[in-house]
């Protein structure tokens, strides 16, 4: 006969357990806690903007056609690939003298160019902020002056170089966020090792449990007597034949 599970012994399950699942989730939760605190180290972003221009001709210089801008949103890609090759990042390692490779500076950074435009978005993370800035400041300058001489551009324009700030927050590790999933996560092992040790559990300690492993119907309970309630039950047992004996001489 197949058993299934009703909603009242599911909820039997968790307040049964729920010590088991409270300490799992806030278990969980704190050691989240400690780690993205106390452990882990925070990294920040520093993030500059370029805008980049093919080379025009000097008789249409003034002029920009749609062919133009498409050509500069193909060449994006291109651009990205530079900025990361170790042609930029060998110089930059040799400019801020930070004891890097580039194949560690490539790490660091990250392009991008926001809704197909001509602008790049250069960021780079590290440890230390002010570092970040250094880098990111320093991989447009050096891309500025290569650019010339790799394509056939010479308009690279700076939109927002990044800023050293006194206060700047790490973008990693999110904190609260680690702690809420630690105590998701919790939760979950939690109600799974609650039901886990309900299903191994094969005593019988209630009348359910008897109803449930004999299939039959209960009609009478014991209740259960205490120590000193057996200990007067034998000493009044003992008691009646003396009574008895008493009597019958009287």
């Amino acid at each position: 006969m197949e058993e299934t599970i009703s909603l009242q012994e599911i909820f039997k399950t968790l307040k049964k357990r729920m010590p088991l699942i409270l300490l799992c989730t806030f278990g969980a939760a704190l050691i989240a806690a400690i780690i993205s605190f106390f452990l882990m180290t925070p990294i920040y972003q520093a993030s500059t903007q370029v805008l980049v221009n093919q080379k025009k001709d000097t008789v249409a210089q003034q002029q920009v056609t749609t062919a133009d801008i498409q050509s500069n949103l193909q060449l994006i890609n291109t651009y990205n690939e530079i900025i990361t090759s170790p042609a930029i990042l060998t110089v930059v390692s040799e400019n801020l003298d930070m004891g890097l490779s580039a194949a560690q500076l490539k790490e660091k950074i990250a392009v991008s160019n926001a809704n197909n435009s001509q602008v790049l978005n250069i960021s780079v993370q590290d440890e230390t902020y002010n570092i970040a800035v250094d880098i990111a400041n320093e991989v447009v300058e050096v891309f500025k002056e290569k650019i010339p001489s790799l394509m056939n551009v010479d308009n690279v324009n700076v939109l927002s170089p990044a800023e050293p700030m006194e206060d700047a927050s790490p973008i990693k590790p999110s904190k609260l966020l680690n702690v809420a999933i630690g105590l998701v996560l919790g939760l979950m092992v939690g109600v799974g090792l609650a039901f886990l040790l309900e299903f191994l559990d094969t005593t019988v300690k209630t009348e359910d449990d008897v109803e449930q492993l004999l299939n039959l119907p209960i009609i009478g309970l014991v209740s259960p007597i205490s120590d000193s309630e057996f200990a007067e039950t034998i000493s009044s047992q003992r008691r009646s034949p003396r009574e008895a004996v008493r009597k019958a001489e009287v």
